[in-house]
């Protein structure tokens, strides 16, 4: 039941637009951190998937950056 609200939840902010529209901000990673998260909460579930997930959104938006970094899941 988690799982599913979770990637629910995910799939109307990456149609809404994600972090470049909502936000301002454009993730530095490839996959975008959204599509990260709901690739670890399908692969592992909904607790461990979100902290995943959190873990790597705390890494990204780092303005100074050159080239995205490609950050596949486990």
């Amino acid at each position: 039941m988690l799982k599913i609200i979770s990637l629910k939840l995910i799939h109307r902010y990456q149609a809404s637009g994600g972090s470049k529209k909502l936000l301002n901000i454009e993730c530095n990673f490839i996959p975008t951190c959204s599509e990260y998260t709901k690739q670890c909460i399908i692969k592992y579930g909904a607790i461990k998937g979100w902290k995943m997930g959190l873990s790597r959104i705390k890494r990204c938006n780092n303005p100074d950056l050159v080239e995205k970094i490609v950050d596949e899941v486990p």
